[in-house]
C-alpha cells in the first residue's frame, strides 16, 4: 500500500502527474514550530523527518511525507496566520530573491531515503494594487510564503531556477526515484 503523509491538495495532484494515486492519505500532525536560530534547510528537513515518524502505516506500505519552506535569507516564511501577514510577507519578498526549498522522504520497512530540493524564486516588483489584488483571491491561504506558484501568484513570479514542482511543493524527479527505489512502479 502506498500512504501519503500529506494533506496537501497541490501534491495529490502533482502524484497524478506521473501516474501514481494513493491508496491512502494520512496528514500527520507535528509541531512546526522552528527552533531558535534554526536555519531553513534544516528546520524543513526536520519537519519532513519528524512527519514520516508520525504516519502511521504497516512494514510493507510505502510513506511518503514532505515539507515546503519559503526563506528569505535565513528567515523562514511560515503560512501566514491572515491577510495582513500574508501583505507583510509579499512586501518582504517583493523584488527580491528568495529559496523554496522542499524536503521529501520515503519510508518502506527501516529502510528510509531523503531528499531535498531548493529553488531560487524572484517576485516582480510588487505594488500596493497588485498585492491587494492578489490577496483579495484568497490564493495566499495556508501557503508558505503567503504565495503559490500555480495559482495567480503566476503573474507576480518575474523568474525561478529550480525545480517548478517542488516549488509547488513536491519535486516529481526525485519523488519519482524515491518511490522507486522503494519499490513503487511508476507509469504502471
Amino acid at each position: 500500500m502506498f500512504v501519503l503523509g500529506s494533506g496537501s491538495p497541490r501534491r495529490l495532484e502533482l502524484l497524478a502527474q506521473i501516474g501514481v494515486v494513493p491508496d491512502a492519505v494520512r496528514p500527520p500532525e507535528v509541531d512546526e514550530t522552528p527552533r531558535g536560530a534554526e536555519l531553513p534547510r534544516a528546520y524543513c528537513e526536520r519537519i519532513t523527518a519528524a512527519k514520516l515518524d508520525a504516519v502511521a502505516a504497516g512494514p510493507e506500505d510505502i510513506v511518503l511525507c514532505a515539507d515546503t519552506t519559503v526563506a528569505v535569507g535565513r528567515r523562514i516564511l511560515g503560512k501566514p496566520e491572515d491577510a495582513e501577514d500574508a501583505a507583510a510577507f509579499l512586501r518582504l519578498l517583493s523584488g527580491r530573491r528568495h529559496k523554496v526549498i522542499t524536503a521529501l522522504a520515503v519510508r518502506r520497512d527501516d529502510r528510509r531515503w531523503f531528499r531535498t530540493s531548493v529553488s531560487t524564486v524572484r517576485l516582480k516588483q510588487l505594488s500596493e494594487a497588485e498585492i491587494a489584488g492578489y490577496l483579495a483571491t484568497g490564493d495566499w491561504r495556508g501557503k508558505a510564503g503567503g504565495y503559490a506558484i500555480q495559482g495567480p501568484a503566476a503573474a507576480l513570479v518575474a523568474w525561478i531556477e529550480g525545480s517548478h514542482s517542488a516549488i509547488i511543493g513536491l519535486p516529481l524527479h526525485e519523488t519519482a526515484n524515491l518511490l522507486q527505489a522503494a519499490g513503487l512502479e511508476i507509469w504502471t
